[in-house]
């Protein structure tokens, strides 16, 4: 190849990466302005009205609403908590996000059975209307920062076994949370992917669920969410409410420590 030739393919070549950014860019730019045309209007407005009528409603073998369930900031509060949570608590001596929180809630409080609500499908009974509730209560924080405690030592050794499993590789495609999230700049098909190992930004990664599917008008919480990563990575479904689900919380809430929540969110 003569020197003007090597000159033209090096141009291309040039040319060609930066449409590709340039498209790149676009694409980035066109699902950022769908997203907020959705936002006017989130069908996650529905869920939380759900959600604050199920948290005053009596209900349950004890016929008890949920305005004494304690969530970390003394009974009834709900501004604030969801930006401290996964976070320890006394009464149950367990590290708890604030979907199992609320179960535990709904077992003391109402006097529900709360293995039976997390062998329930999500969306569907009782699990509904956990996420019905998760996302009232969240909304309450919406625009305040993360600020997850690592005081106590069951708080700090969460965060360190949520490291460890977002970097385990496993599963018959050898997939670990960090093979999506474990960088910057990356995307799979037209979805972008957040570097979860660091601070994401504002409304990004754990500062976005419980949010909206509008793929498959669902509500999704964390705990599904994660649930749905372990299901693209092939790996076993963990169960509700469990230590790995948590544990990666813990990982991600810490993370993002002075991100704003804006949930409820809206995704694709």
């Amino acid at each position: 190849m003569n020197r003007n030739a090597s000159r033209v393919v090096i141009a291309l070549a040039g040319l060609l990466a930066a449409v590709a950014v340039h498209a790149q860019s676009s694409t980035a730019e066109g699902i950022a302005k769908y997203r907020e045309m959705l936002q006017d209007g989130n069908p996650a407005e529905l869920f939380e009205m759900k959600g604050e009528e199920l948290w005053k409603q009596k209900r349950g073998p004890k016929n008890a609403s949920l305005e004494q369930c304690d969530l970390g900031k003394g009974p009834g509060v709900i501004k604030g908590v969801f930006v401290e949570l996964p976070r320890h608590f006394k009464d149950t001596n367990r590290v708890q996000d604030l979907e199992s929180r609320i179960v535990t809630c709904m077992e003391t409080l109402q006097g529900f059975n709360a293995e039976e609500i997390a062998k329930t499908p999500f969306n569907r009974g009782e699990m509904a209307n956990v996420t019905a509730l998760a996302t009232y209560v969240a909304t309450a924080s919406k625009g305040m920062k993360f600020k997850l405690s690592q005081s106590h030592a069951q708080e700090k050794l969460m965060y360190e076994t949520g490291k460890r499993l977002f970097f385990t590789r496993g599963g018959t495609h050898d997939f670990s949370c960090a093979s999506c999230h474990g960088e910057s700049d990356k995307r799979i098909r037209l979805q972008d992917l957040p570097n979860l190992t660091k601070n994401p930004g504002d409304g990004i990664g754990f500062a976005a669920w419980p949010a909206y599917r509008v793929s498959n008008a669902q509500m999704w919480g964390m705990q599904l969410r994660l649930n749905d990563c372990f299901r693209q990575m092939r790996w076993p479904e963990p169960k509700f409410g469990s230590d790995a689900t948590i544990a990666l919380s813990v990982y991600m809430g810490v993370n993002a420590k002075g991100a704003e929540s804006i949930v409820p969110a809206i995704k694709r």
